[in-house]
């Protein structure tokens, strides 16, 4: 007998039709059984999160349909991105702030 994969918020999300950060908090609430990976990282058993799907959609009033489309998704992507929006924001502005010195000493 294998050991069994764990899989990771981003699947728990498709498989819940909700955003990662939805899935974090409810796993906080203890509402999804999960697993702390190294104390930090969330994982779960794709059977537990089947057996809860229902109960979870039903009990919060959730969408039944998958996928996330709209404004969720862009809110969740900026929620997991925000760092690496703000440094490459601030490599433009350096970069432009350099070229417009350079461009007009020549």
């Amino acid at each position: 007998m294998g050991k069994e994969k764990l899989i990771t918020t981003r699947d728990v999300s498709l498989i819940l039709g909700l955003s990662e950060k939805d899935v974090i908090d409810l796993a906080n609430a203890n509402l999804l059984p999960h697993f702390k990976v190294g104390g930090e990282f969330l994982r779960f058993k794709r059977e537990d999160v089947v057996k809860v799907k229902k109960r979870v959609k039903k009990k919060y009033n959730l969408p039944t349909g998958g996928g996330r489309r709209g404004v969720g998704w862009v809110k969740e992507f900026f929620y997991f991105n925000d760092f690496y929006i703000v440094c490459s924001a601030i490599i433009v502005v350096l970069l432009w702030v350099i070229f417009k010195d350079f461009r007009s000493s020549n």
